[in-house]
């Protein structure tokens, strides 16, 4: 038979074996002050306890001692009292006294006029959900100390618009913004202002969208502003295809970047060191050669001069050759500076003092279109140095200065004391660190490109018209700061000048005053020159001056007089006029003319001041000579032989000394002079009356060196033994006596040095000449009296050596 329910009796009978069907809830009924009315099943599978251990019992048996403590089972339903329903998580304890993670539901049941009736809980185990989840807290945990304990590396997040979302402590470290700075900023702020305006972040991005990854390096820049070189890779992160932003890696490598340019730079000045050191000691062995035969040419020269003086013709074309000797032996000097094989005399000076006594000579040497500024740090240190070559140096550095300023310019020479720390020298394997004196030379010419400077110190490279220059001026510089132990360098910039550092160790001893100057005899010359001066004492002085130098001087007062002399058709080398005279007919006009008439006529103008007639804008005109007033008798004589293109215009009467003049005057040559060459205008020698000839024997073994060198001491009435062999030397010495031993110093079989002992212990009361291209070698005090000769040298030189053996 059927049974009737009522249908609220149907629903409840549901929900009651829906209630004992539940395992994983348990489903608990509270009294309004908290006491349990009802357990199901699944109460007892969470908690341990049976309905009948439980009922009437309170809410707080499932809460810890610490937890009632705090009275959180009573904040619970004071919640769901208040707002209907309390929901959390927290730790219960279940009858065994064990822990588990519940997720609990606390509803208030009200009747239908609102009153409380009590609390409906479901509790649910999330134990093992609570353990995953803390697994994956603990992972992302323990993954934020890892990537926040890199300091090497700035790790930070990007949203998919390029903004930051998280930043970690090695960002900080590297780019200087803590985290609560930076977040949310655009990531674009740490690019440079160009890089920015390039769009660069941007296409960092869209290619690592587009990619999965983006990797570069470039300047980044830091919050204090300062920049450094960055390597910087993005990833692109995505969530079920969908892009949610980017991983960011930046690392600053601007150390490394550094160390790898160091290293380059080390490795192509080690390629350019050795360069250097191959290409010098070649020079060096060609100059050696070279003044061997430059002792051939002029030991047969002068003899044929001493046979053909009086033959005018035959005299000219001598003197010529021998003119060409000369500049053959200077080339030949500039090659051994540039090899280091130049025979240097240093001394301790103050290098302030040195360029300060240089000012009226680079003065002359570089014209008025050049500005000449020098600036002399306090406390300067002293350096050992060859001054002579110093100031070669300083003057073929300021003439090509001058060359590569045409339209004229500035020029600055800078002098302090500098180190040359471990940082620097890393990069020139052949540079000591150390205290150093430096000298830079600044012109504010045309510059010179990367490949140039990188061949500037090469001999006989040159950027300047040919004529104008040997291309040894550098090298030379080159050579000699080398060998005086110091570093030379150039920066240049084209369009910006070039900038010449040179660097002299510093040296402890107290400075000594610089050598004084040998005495110099001026070379004038032979053409006519006109005089135009209207002021009568001025002409009266220049035309006695200049016929004192050799000149046929024709004169005349003024513009007008002057074109007469020119119309006359007297032949007319050089035209030397004030620019102001009175009178109707102005100087440049009457040179205009003048050169109309004669071509080829040079022309020197001279003046007190300033004349807009010939100098426009602070620079003279175009092909314009001028010689400002008061003018000394050396200016004058320069000037002229200048104009008139003869190279030299002083030679020193001490043909052994590096002659600093002799390279100031020939503004074209850039290079230094260091002339062994005597006065050529000797007579041939004759031993004294009474004296007898000396008995000589001459050992080298090239034929033609000691034929020429035999017949020059048979003109001094000596009549030489000749060979080319060491040993047959030593045989003829055993055979017979002699006076003098004359050798050369390099010889394949036997050095001479070595010939020399093995001779004078033969002959104990033999003197000995030592004669070749290279410099006489460093010796201890040797047992016999000795001179040594550097080829090429001159008869003169040759027998004072041997009328010294005679004192």
């Amino acid at each position: 038979m059927a049974h009737a329910y009522e249908p609220d009796d149907i629903v409840q009978n549901w929900a009651n074996i829906w209630l004992q069907s539940l395992r994983d809830y348990a489903v608990i009924g509270l009294s309004e002050d908290g006491r349990i009315r009802s357990w199901n099943p699944g109460g007892e599978a969470i908690h341990g306890y049976s309905e009948e251990e439980v009922l009437g019992q309170p809410l707080d048996i499932f809460y810890s001692a610490e937890q009632r403590a705090k009275g959180l089972p009573q904040t619970a339903l004071a919640t769901a009292r208040r707002e209907g329903r309390f929901e959390g998580e927290s730790w219960r304890l279940r009858k065994d006294g064990k822990a588990f993670w519940a997720s609990v539901v606390l509803t208030a049941l009200r009747s239908s006029d609102g009153a409380l009736l009590g609390f409906g809980e479901i509790v649910r185990d999330m134990t093992d959900k609570k353990a995953v989840h803390d697994a994956v807290l603990e992972s992302e945990r323990r993954f934020r100390l890892l990537v926040d304990g890199v300091t090497d590396y700035a790790i930070f997040m990007l949203s998919p618009e390029g903004r930051v979302t998280n930043w970690n402590s090695g960002a900080h470290r590297i780019k200087g913004y803590a985290a609560n700075e930076i977040i949310g900023s655009h990531f674009s702020r740490f690019y440079t202002p160009e890089d920015a305006a390039r769009g660069l972040p941007q296409r960092g991005l869209e290619a690592a969208a587009r990619d999965g990854r983006f990797e570069s390096e470039g300047w980044r820049v830091r919050k204090n502003g300062s920049r450094f070189w960055a390597h910087v890779v993005i990833d692109a992160i995505r969530h079920n295809g969908t892009l949610v932003g980017f991983a960011k890696i930046t690392r600053d490598i601007t150390e490394r970047m550094e160390a790898t340019r160091l290293l380059e730079e080390t490795r192509v000045a080690l390629v350019q060191s050795q360069k250097m050191e191959a290409i010098g000691k070649l020079t060096g062995g060609v100059a050696h050669d070279f003044n061997n035969v430059m002792q051939i040419l002029r030991g047969n020269l002068e003899l044929l001069e001493s046979r053909h003086k009086r033959d005018g013709w035959t005299r000219e074309r001598l003197d010529k050759a021998i003119d060409a000797v000369e500049r053959g032996a200077k080339l030949a000097s500039q090659l051994l500076a540039f090899g280091r094989q130049q025979p240097l005399r240093p001394i301790v000076i103050n290098l302030a003092s040195a360029i300060r006594g240089m000012d009226d000579l680079l003065r002359r040497a570089l014209g008025e279109t050049v500005e000449i500024e020098t600036v002399v740090a306090g406390g300067l240190w002293n350096t050992l140095v060859d001054v002579h070559q110093m100031e070669n140096v300083i003057l073929n550095l300021a003439i090509n200065a001058r060359d590569a300023m045409k339209e004229g310019g500035k020029l600055t020479m800078e002098v302090s004391n500098a180190m040359l720390d471990d940082h620097y020298v890393a990069g020139f394997p052949d540079v000591p660190a150390g205290q150093y004196v430096m000298l830079a030379v600044t012109d504010s010419g045309t510059g010179m490109p990367p490949e140039v400077v990188q061949r500037a110190f090469d001999p006989f490279f040159t950027t300047k018209p040919e004529g104008e220059g040997t291309g040894l001026g550098l090298s030379m510089a080159y050579g000699f700061v080398k060998q005086s132990g110091g570093h030379i360098r150039i920066y240049s910039e084209v369009g910006h000048g070039t900038t010449v550092k040179i660097y002299l160790p510093r040296s402890m001893e107290e400075a000594v005053e610089a050598p004084v100057s040998q005495p110099v005899t001026l070379l004038g010359g032979t053409e006519t020159i006109l005089v135009v001066e209207d002021d009568k004492d001025v002409q009266s002085t220049v035309v006695d001056t200049l016929s004192g130098l050799g000149y046929s001087v024709l004169k005349a007062n003024d513009a007008e007089q002057a074109l007469a002399v020119v119309r006359s058709g007297v032949h007319i080398d050089l035209l030397f006029t004030d620019v102001v005279m009175p009178g109707p007919l102005r100087s440049p006009a009457m040179v205009a003319q003048a050169v109309q008439m004669l071509p080829r006529l040079k022309v020197l103008f001279t003046s007190g001041y300033t004349q807009n007639a010939i100098v426009h804008g602070g620079r003279l005109d175009p092909g314009v000579e001028l010689l400002s007033k008061p003018y000394s008798r050396e200016q004058l004589a320069y000037k002229i032989r200048q104009i008139l293109g003869v190279a030299p215009l002083v030679r020193t009467t001490n043909t052994n000394t590096n002659s600093v003049s002799n390279a100031h005057m020939n503004s074209n040559s850039n290079s230094n002079s260091n002339s062994n060459s005597s006065s050529r205008g000797h007579e041939t020698q004759q031993p004294a009356g009474g004296e007898t000839s000396l008995r000589l024997l001459l050992v080298d073994d090239d034929i033609d060196t000691s034929e020429a060198i035999g017949e020059l001491l048979k003109l001094v009435g000596h009549d030489p033994v000749v060979t080319g062999s060491p040993q047959e030397a030593l045989r003829l010495l055993e055979a017979q006596p002699f006076d003098v031993l004359i050798t050369d110093l390099s010889m394949p079989v036997m050095p001479g040095l070595e010939l020399a002992q093995r001779a004078t212990q033969l002959r104990p009361t033999l003197r000995v000449i030592f004669a070749s291209g290279h410099e006489m070698p460093a010796v201890d005090t040797l047992p016999f009296r000795w001179g040594a000769l550097r080829k090429p040298y001159s008869i003169d030189e040759l027998s004072a050596m041997l009328r010294g053996f005679d004192d």
